[in-house]
């Protein structure tokens, strides 16, 4: 069968870079009426909406879009922090990630266009190193690796009169990177994230450190909050964020916006029909089986974990690729199954149930690291829409403005047009 012959609005639609979805929010129409569009059938759109639609398409063509606030991404993963900052009216400008499976599956999901000015980088220590590399930046996001940190030569330095802080016991860490980063540019503000054992790291030597580094050596205002998911994803997962301000103090981690109820249950995310890959082996299933009820003699909870649809889930893991042992998903009449990764990324909310618009372009293995490495971002949606307006009245006293709500559709990654 013929492709449909690319007509005025499919070829705007191209030009502006912008998916079925976007653009029906964008010109205010329904998904459907932009896809009868696309090939040429039903109601036309009205001139007024293909006079917006130009304006979109004619803008990032001379690369006068929006700007917006600029922020960078440490750490980044697979761009969890990313999506939410964007939706407030950000923009991605500098990327560090050191693993190539998971910057295979940010690009895929954060396709910069030509004219960008972003940068990706590897590592993050070159940088770190000349941080005058990195551009210029409103926000800071960063889900930065957890380290021990030394103070064995504080006492030498003492010793030879040498002045020193607490930044100088980082030396070495990757928090040691990001602060050098954050004392160089001053961006107006941070957001940084960990797992929630951050503050019992190390004999809570870890937490510390970073506190006063961020507090007292680098001059922010800064609150921390241990947030759950489970009002918006069916997953008990638990984690720290840090929000700094560097001239703020009224940010208050007590506003966050969180859904009320019970929150979703497994049910949400789970497919009906599911390969029969993903079932446990035989041997697979009695290994699990044989390995709970030794740990449970020896007076223990080691083992598999049962779910079904009206449960909520441990917390995934980077190990879960192994055996998926912390999330199995009951079968009526048949061994169990493992989460899907298409469903690991519903249960981390990078898309809504039902949804396959996420692009998970490396193997199964690949992408549980990443799903269980990664944040669950309507979580850290809440808490960039807390930022929002300490980050406007940031960029105020600096005589510049957010973008609209319509704008900001405009700075959102391209995802392509599909019919």
């Amino acid at each position: 069968m013929n492709a449909h012959p690319p007509t005025e609005f499919s070829e705007l639609l191209e030009r502006a870079g912008l998916s079925i979805e976007t653009a029906a929010e964008l010109l205010d129409v329904s998904e459907r009426t932009i896809r009868r569009n696309i090939n040429g059938e039903g109601k036309r759109i009205d001139q007024l909406r293909l006079a917006k639609l130009r304006e979109a398409a004619d803008s990032r063509c001379t690369g006068e879009r929006p700007e917006g606030f600029r922020f960078i991404d440490l750490f980044a993963g697979i761009g969890g922090l990313r999506r939410p900052f964007e939706t407030i009216g950000g923009r991605c400008v500098f990327t560090a990630e050191w693993d190539r499976f998971s910057r295979e599956t940010y690009n895929a999901n954060f396709p910069e266009p030509a004219y960008s000015d972003h940068v990706f980088a590897e590592d993050v220590r070159p940088f770190a190193d000349a941080p005058d590399q990195i551009p210029a930046h409103d926000v800071l996001l960063a889900g930065f690796p957890c380290q021990p940190f030394s103070i064995a030569g504080v006492s030498k330095k003492n010793a030879l009169g040498r002045p020193h802080g607490f930044l100088c016991d980082t030396q070495g860490t990757l928090f040691y990177d990001l602060a050098k980063i954050i004392a160089h540019h001053r961006p107006p503000a941070f957001l940084l994230e960990n797992v929630k054992n951050l503050q019992r790291h190390d004999g809570g030597k870890t937490f510390a450190t970073i506190m006063h580094v961020l507090q007292k050596e680098l001059g922010y205002n800064v609150s921390h909050q241990v947030v759950s998911s489970t009002p918006w994803v069916p997953q008990k997962r638990e984690r720290i964020f840090i929000v700094g301000f560097r001239d703020d103090a009224s940010f208050d981690f007590d506003d966050l916006a969180v859904p009320e109820g019970d929150g979703p249950k497994l049910g949400r995310i789970l497919d009906k029909d599911v390969d029969p890959k993903y079932t446990l082996t035989e041997h697979m299933w009695k290994y699990l089986q044989g390995y709970k009820e030794k740990h449970r003699k020896a007076g223990n909870g080691f083992g598999f974990s049962l779910f079904g649809p009206n449960d909520v889930a441990r917390t995934l893991s980077a190990r879960y690729y192994k055996d998926g042992s912390e999330i199995l998903i009951e079968q009526k009449g048949n061994r169990p199954r493992r989460l899907t990764p298409r469903e690991c990324a519903r249960l981390m909310g990078f898309e809504k149930p039902g949804e396959t618009k996420f692009r998970i372009p490396v193997s199964d293995t690949q992408a549980y690291r990443q799903f269980g490495n990664a944040v669950v971002v309507p979580a850290v949606q809440a808490v960039a829409n807390l930022m929002e307006p300490h980050i406007a009245e940031a960029l105020e006293r600096d005589g510049r403005a957010v973008p609209s709500l319509q704008q900001r559709k405009l700075l959102l990654p391209e995802q392509g047009v599909a019919a």
